[in-house]
């Protein structure tokens, strides 16, 4: 993976220097004061001795009130690369952060951004690498569960948890939308394939807790699971995604990047939050692991 991070880094200094793009700026790390500030922290605390989970929800905690800002991926018409925004997160790149710099601290005990730039590549891309093309990055996180669960990054532990059901549904989003997304809409040759990606997660289907059931199952969550949405939306099969952690109160709250709040927020009880909103459909919940080394050598 070494190889493949620094091939995507190096195409990005190219591309952002203006061969492809020139009227676009961009970087693959921004902000790295404001990363650095949270490592200090985390040292201070030795946040390294904690588990994995607690780590992740001091680190997304410590990232309340970051900015929501969507479409920070979509970097180039062409180049995919791993990167990081510090200065705003949409929900999916503020757990990954979360969690990428969570186990950033267990290889090093003062990561640096190149860490979390290595980690994110391992999370966020197909068999943890990044080839440069817009595919190799999980874009569903249906998917992402999926592989990150077979390179034994996470355990689905939905189907375990009382009350799970199994909903099949026909994927579509991306595939039908496609003209909404950058790299497709500049690439349309991509959608057939991105296409039969979708028709490969409708195949496999997903568990998830039906919202009435999530009250009953919160006792069963730990700080830094990772919750997904389920939605009623046709075409998909997820909508929104944070984490969960306990507040000193004990009650199982939900942390995320929030476009209505417009910022990372640690919002109300779990299934309080979802009873809100009637497009909520219940949740899947994925339990990160730590990174074995020999993963991130590949």
């Amino acid at each position: 993976m070494r190889h493949t991070i620094l091939n995507a880094f190096c195409a990005l200094i190219t591309w952002s220097a203006g061969v492809q793009d020139g009227n676009t700026e961009t970087l693959a790390f921004l902000n790295p004061v404001k990363f650095r500030s949270i490592v200090g922290e985390g040292n201070e605390n030795k946040w390294h001795n904690l588990q994995l989970g607690e780590r992740t929800a001091k680190i997304g905690l410590a990232l309340i009130g970051t900015p929501y800002l969507n479409y920070t991926l979509e970097l180039s018409d062409r180049l995919e690369a791993p990167s990081v925004n510090m200065d705003g997160m949409d929900c999916w790149t503020f757990f990954e952060n979360a969690l990428g710099t969570a186990r950033a601290f267990s290889v090093t005990v003062s990561p640096e951004p190149r860490d979390l730039l290595r980690m994110i590549e391992l999370d966020r891309y197909r068999g943890g690498a990044c080839d440069g093309t817009f595919l190799s990055r999980l874009h569903h996180l249906e998917d992402w569960a999926h592989d990150n669960e077979q390179r034994g990054l996470i355990d689905d532990i939905t189907p375990a948890l009382p009350g799970a059901k199994k909903l099949h549904r026909k994927m579509s989003y991306m595939g039908k939308n496609w003209e909404s997304f950058r790299q497709l809409r500049c690439n349309p040759s991509l959608v057939p394939k991105m296409q039969k990606i979708e028709d490969e997660i409708s195949r496999r289907g997903i568990h998830y807790i039906p919202k009435k059931s999530v009250r009953a199952i919160e006792k069963h969550l730990r700080d830094g699971d990772v919750v997904s949405i389920v939605t009623t939306w046709p075409g998909t099969y997820t909508s929104h995604v944070g984490i969960v952690v306990r507040d000193k109160n004990g009650v199982l709250r939900f942390l995320h990047a929030s476009k209505n709040h417009r910022q990372v927020v640690l919002d109300t009880r779990l299934s309080e939050y979802l009873a809100a909103n009637n497009k909520h459909m219940g949740i899947h919940v994925s339990r990160p692991k730590e990174v074995q080394l020999s993963a991130m050598d590949h």
